[in-house]
């Protein structure tokens, strides 16, 4: 029997459709934990690929050209340790293992350390587009060693979405667990977009009145504008679609509770632990966790009052321009604060990403592919070293030109007792950004005098502290 290119290793939806995109380009060995499966898949939806399957893991080892290539689509944690325990002793030097799920980047880098030693290359590939990407062509983020990068390059730039001006959407981000922490930052960022989004929908159907669809209308209108993006357009699609049962729009049946799996938790948590402030993803993880209380707040929603009459404030006839113009803003905002952690975590953890080459591989296959990334893309390539997003003059420009109108709508959403934590914290993020002096020096003033933290002054130099009890402080 000839050899099969690769191998993969878990067959829910991804892993089916990951195969069969392989499978347009070289013979693929499938395994699944449970083989019947594996047979199913074979004898539905690949039927006639170039598909094999094996049924043991040694006989899925056995059937790969050297070195293997064998990609992973399990469940992160526990499931992806368990797995590499059971292929190690089958692998010898030179053997690749991708591992193409959703894992934390610190486990790909533990992983990645642990393998070395026999010779073996771990690279942690952020795969992104659903289970459509998967099929058709997914945004590939794959990071480890740059030798195992370069094996894989021919097939991975042909499984990748492909864009007419930019190419294959793949590209090598970075060592350790690079592409890993790439896609943990594309899915806070989506978490981010999201809830802007959603914020927006919000908005619309209570201070206009809109139904469902009259919002996907405007929404698929805004889709052909800067807005441009893969999340307006479904949310297009969404908002006008009608329930077959009901003859209802659907959205307005789903259950007001949001899940989540991890990705912008992690985002948050690793953004705190590195002092980049990123408040649009963090409100995004915090609505999601509210969402999920429904009983809770179905409780306070009977004891907890809005503003008297329900608020005084009222759309104008331009509301709807001013909710577009406000959510580009912080639309622009939120993806700054996602390349501004990049870029942190970059240097901190020797990633060595190209920031530019990241909004590249972004434009197609993924789930915040957006017209914006262009002008990231030549925002970075224009200045590699590019502090912030917000400082780079064409996004500058369109940024303080719709300002004004995301200061508005959150005073009007404020003013009805409409949550909108994401617009919010966009603001409040460029609000701060732009001062030249915070408040900051009361906080340290106030460590000094608890805790004797020190304090530096803006008169002279030098690192000073204060009994601040003492008598030159008696007045």
């Amino acid at each position: 029997m000839s050899t099969s290119r690769i191998g993969l290793l878990g067959l829910a939806v991804m892993g089916q459709n990951l195969a069969r995109n392989i499978a347009r380009f070289a013979t693929v060995t499938v395994y699944n934990r449970t083989t019947e499966r594996t047979e199913e898949f074979l004898a539905g939806p690949a039927q006639g690929a170039a598909i094999r399957g094996a049924e043991t893991l040694e006989e899925l080892v056995d059937s790969l050209e050297r070195p293997r290539t064998i990609i992973l689509m399990v469940q992160a944690g526990g499931p992806v340790d368990a797995v590499i325990a059971q292929l190690r002793p089958l692998l010898t030097a030179g053997d690749i293992v991708v591992d193409g799920g959703n894992s934390f980047y610190q486990d790909t880098i533990r992983r990645g350390t642990e393998l070395a030693p026999d010779g073996l290359h771990y690279v942690g590939m952020g795969v992104s587009g659903g289970e459509e990407g998967a099929l058709n062509g997914p945004s590939l983020m794959p990071g480890g060693p740059r030798a195992a990068y370069d094996h894989l390059a021919p097939i991975l730039t042909k499984i990748a979405a492909q864009t007419d001006d930019d190419g294959a959407c793949v590209s090598y981000i970075g060592e350790g667990g690079g592409g890993h922490y790439v896609k943990m930052v594309h899915n806070g960022i989506e978490y981010g977009d999201m809830q802007l989004i959603a914020e927006v929908y919000e908005l619309l159907r209570r201070l206009e009145g809109r139904t469902a669809p009259e919002i996907g209308e405007v929404f698929a209108a805004w889709n052909e504008t800067e807005l441009q993006s893969y999340l307006v357009e479904i949310t297009a699609t969404v908002l006008r679609y009608t329930d077959p049962e009901t003859q209802q729009p659907l959205v307005d049946l789903i259950l007001d509770t949001s899940g989540q799996k991890g990705t912008g938790r992690w985002t948050s948590q690793d953004a705190l632990d590195l002092g980049v402030p990123i408040p649009t993803i963090d409100a995004a993880v915090w609505s999601r966790n509210i969402s999920a209380r429904k009983d809770e707040r179905v409780r306070a929603a009977q004891v907890l009052g809005g503003p008297p009459n329900g608020g005084t404030a009222a759309a104008g006839s331009d509301f709807t321009a001013q909710v577009r113009a406000a959510l580009y803003a912080a639309k622009i905002i939120t993806y700054a604060q996602g390349m501004k952690l990049l870029r942190e975590a970059s240097q901190e953890y020797g990633f060595g990403l190209n920031l530019a080459e990241v909004a590249r591989i972004w434009k197609g296959g993924c789930i915040i592919r957006a017209a914006l990334l262009d002008q990231i893309k030549a925002a970075f390539l224009a200045t590699p070293d590019l502090t912030s997003l917000l400082l780079h003059p064409p996004l500058t420009a369109q940024v303080t030109a719709r300002i004004g109108a995301l200061r508005e709508v959150v005073a009007l959403a404020r003013g009805q007792g409409i949550a909108c934590p994401a617009l919010s914290a966009s603001l409040d993020y460029y609000e701060s950004y732009r001062q030249e002096r915070l408040p900051a020096n009361l906080i340290q003033a106030q460590r000094d005098y608890f805790g004797a933290h020190t304090y530096q002054r803006t008169d002279k130099p030098g690192i000073f502290h204060t009994e601040w009890q003492g008598e030159a402080s008696r007045t």
